[in-house]
């Protein structure tokens, strides 16, 4: 298969049903649909896959907690919960995984049993600490006086008849995987975090357990089910046709997605996506993943959102109150992706009104309320500026490289500098002076279209980030008319000047950003 074939392939992790979307989950999963959005309008194909991981003993715990089966729990958290979510937010996901369905099932059994066959997998005994709340067997490192270092919960002594993936045979094979392509696991604090684990000695990892039911069933031992990680791991490539028979869709759509290029964690299950999941792909012959993403922690108060701390805040308490693009735009702008970071309401209501409110969503409607008052609602000539062209091309070169490492607030911040620019270029010209002498009447008409085509080209750069709003502007901006839909403009082309046609009809649209306090009305 040839490069330019395949496709550009996103996952974000699968969340556990246990409980509802949080800002943390959601913040994962608009990083993945602003990358994908992004690339899409670069021209290339994509795929974006999110979903739900329902099985294990945390779930089945909720489940009877709640006085239901564990499959009816898990059905109404996720058609009442997490799909709207994601809908709710623009998230413009390919697919939507769910660890229960028989298309994963079937596939992850199938894996499971190659792997058996070809002797890396064993039964054996487990004994130790496990984390329910990580569904995690702990490292003594890994606890603090025998507490989760992550949950703070004790960790409960386990002691099993299990089978045994062969784990630690694969670590001279990922250390030097992680030699050869350190893009392979970023940031490089992550990637560090991940050699420094390998090379201070890996064991064997339990693949089922035999506890419980709640699982998919091990083939060659129904009494055991697959550890829930192990089952996990593999919706990555179950859900493109991992394992199926040459010639059919499911193989077909393997060989275009397959590797993944990117895969979004969280960084407290870096292990998981860095150490094991390569290792189960190393034991199947199959190509690892191009790139484990480990972004940072959001933290409310200086803390990870927790149930027990009872600090975690839906998206919908935000998006309520500053709207769906404004929390989409807050925190890939505000907080470095890659570390952790704080959210406040103060910070998103200081940015959403000079940011948002001020430097673009004012800029639009002054622009449209001129051409309006001073052009008949008609785009003048064609002009051009040069400084605004060069400062566009710079400004839409550095989203891209930015955009595409992964460094979102490297990227808005590109875009937003050149937003002031544009600011700064209607200032100097004053255009309502301009208007005020019949002489002026070209230079006003220059002015008018330099600030609009430049409109033109940030309402296409932060569409991946501002879906919604960006698309309202370029209705009145009269371009979906004359350019097309805003989703097919591309990226490597929005630098080229003058692309808004003379005559086009500009229409007042709603304001794009209102004011805070009459939002709270």
């Amino acid at each position: 298969m040839s490069a330019e074939s395949k496709s550009f392939y996103l996952t974000t992790p699968i969340y556990y049903v246990n409980d509802a979307p949080h800002i943390g989950t959601a913040y994962t999963t608009v990083a993945g649909d602003v990358l994908t959005r992004w690339h899409r309008q670069k021209g290339e194909s994509v795929w974006f896959l999110t979903g739900t991981d329902e099985h294990g003993q945390k779930i089945l715990n909720a489940a009877q907690a709640n006085g239901v089966p564990p499959q009816e729990w898990c059905d109404k958290l996720v058609e009442g919960s997490w799909k709207p979510a994601w809908e709710a937010l623009n998230i413009a996901n390919d697919d939507f995984i769910r660890t229960t369905e028989p298309r994963h099932m079937e596939r992850v059994q199938r894996f499971l049993s190659s792997l058996k066959d070809a002797g890396h997998i064993y039964s054996g005994k487990y004994e130790g600490p496990y984390c329910i709340g990580c569904e995690e067997f702990k490292l003594a490192a890994d606890l603090d006086e025998g507490r989760c270092k992550v949950h703070g919960t004790v960790a409960e002594l386990v002691s099993e008849e299990n089978w045994f993936f062969r784990l630690s045979a694969f670590v001279p094979q990922l250390l030097e995987h992680y030699k050869e392509h350190p893009e392979a696991c970023e940031p490089a604090s992550a990637r560090n975090e991940v050699v420094s684990f390998l090379e201070s000695g890996v064991e064997d990892l339990s693949i089922s357990r035999s506890s419980f039911d709640w699982g998919i069933p091990v083939p060659w031992d129904t009494k055991q089910v697959v550890y829930v990680w192990f089952d996990a791991l593999l919706n990555y490539a179950t859900a493109v046709g991992l394992g199926d028979e040459a010639g059919t869709p499911g193989a077909a759509k393997f060989a275009e997605t397959w590797p993944a290029d990117v895969h979004l964690v969280g960084k407290d299950i870096l292990r998981f996506h860095a150490v094991i999941w390569p290792a189960m792909l190393m034991a199947a012959n199959l190509p690892l993943p191009k790139k484990v993403f480990a972004h940072g922690w959001l933290l409310v108060g200086g803390e990870k959102m927790s149930k027990s701390k009872a600090n975690k805040i839906s998206p919908a308490e935000i998006t309520d109150h500053f709207g769906v693009d404004a929390f989409r735009y807050y925190f890939l702008r505000a907080i470095p992706f890659g570390s952790d970071g704080s959210f406040s309401w103060e910070d998103m209501a200081a940015r959403y009104t000079s940011e948002l409110a001020n430097d673009f969503g004012n800029l639009a409607s002054r622009l449209i309320a001129m051409i309006e008052k001073y052009c008949d609602g008609a785009i003048p000539a064609v002009a051009h500026d040069e400084v605004l062209g060069a400062a566009l091309k710079d400004a839409s070169d550095r989203a891209d490289i930015a955009i595409c490492a992964l460094d979102f607030q490297g990227g808005i911040n590109a875009i937003m500098e050149f937003c002031k620019r544009v600011n700064g270029y209607v200032t100097e010209k004053a255009p309502w002076v301009l208007a005020k002498d019949p002489v002026n009447v070209d230079e006003l008409n220059q002015v008018l279209y330099n600030t609009a085509d430049s409109i033109r080209a940030l309402a296409v750069l932060l569409h991946p980030i501002m879906p919604a709003t960006t698309e309202t502007l370029w209705i009145s901006l009269g371009a979906d008319v004359t350019l097309g839909a805003i989703g097919d403009q591309r990226i490597g082309e929005v630098a080229t000047w003058g692309q808004l046609p003379a005559g086009s009809k500009v229409t007042k649209g709603a304001v794009l950003f209102p004011r805070l306090e009459e939002k709270a009305e």
